[in-house]
């Protein structure tokens, strides 16, 4: 009798560094992008080009059902516009982020010239969720939760259903 054994690995994104030697504009990285649509890339602060292959079936159906629920509330609310995991945001340090889901205020994002939101738009969303796959590692996500918080994202949740925990990342001010 064969026994068969069901492991899910972690798989890390791969990376490519650029820079001294490459750097690409953020016309340049939009454009490469454009051309590899079958991968998920995003650039880290420094310039290295993080590529992950497409997200499963399974994962892909919640984060569906987690854009329609913010979609919903999002019509209802009316004060900004929602995305799903396709859009890339162009962060205060450089970096070119897509999380799973994201929010952001409607008059920070029509102030965001028409030319500049058809690419990766220079904005931090307000709020954003990252949902955890089965392969996706906790401790690259967590860093990336906290990127986004330091680059001015205000409420963040990392939904783990791998260990059943949810993350809240938020913005803390602090007053002298």
């Amino acid at each position: 009798m064969v026994t068969q054994l069901s492991v899910a690995l972690e798989i890390l994104p791969m990376v490519l560094q650029m820079q001294p030697n490459i750097i690409m504009t953020d016309d340049n990285f939009y454009d490469f992008c454009q051309l590899n649509r079958d991968f998920r890339i995003e650039r880290n602060q420094i310039g290295d080009l993080l590529i992950m292959s497409p997200t499963g079936s399974e994962t892909e159906e919640r984060n569906f059902d987690l854009i329609v629920q913010l979609g919903v509330w999002t019509k209802q609310n009316g004060t900004g516009v929602g995305f799903g995991s396709s859009g890339g945001f162009t962060l205060p340090n450089g970096a070119v982020r897509s999380p799973d889901a994201a929010w952001i205020n409607r008059t920070k994002w029509e102030a965001i010239p028409a030319e500049q939101r058809k690419k990766f738009a220079p904005i931090c969303p307000e709020f954003i969720i990252e949902l955890r796959s089965e392969t996706d590692n906790l401790k690259i996500l967590q860093e990336k939760m906290q990127e986004y918080i330091d680059n001015g994202t205000q409420l963040g949740w990392l939904i783990d259903r791998k260990q059943r925990k949810i993350f809240i990342y938020r913005l803390i001010l602090l007053w002298n």
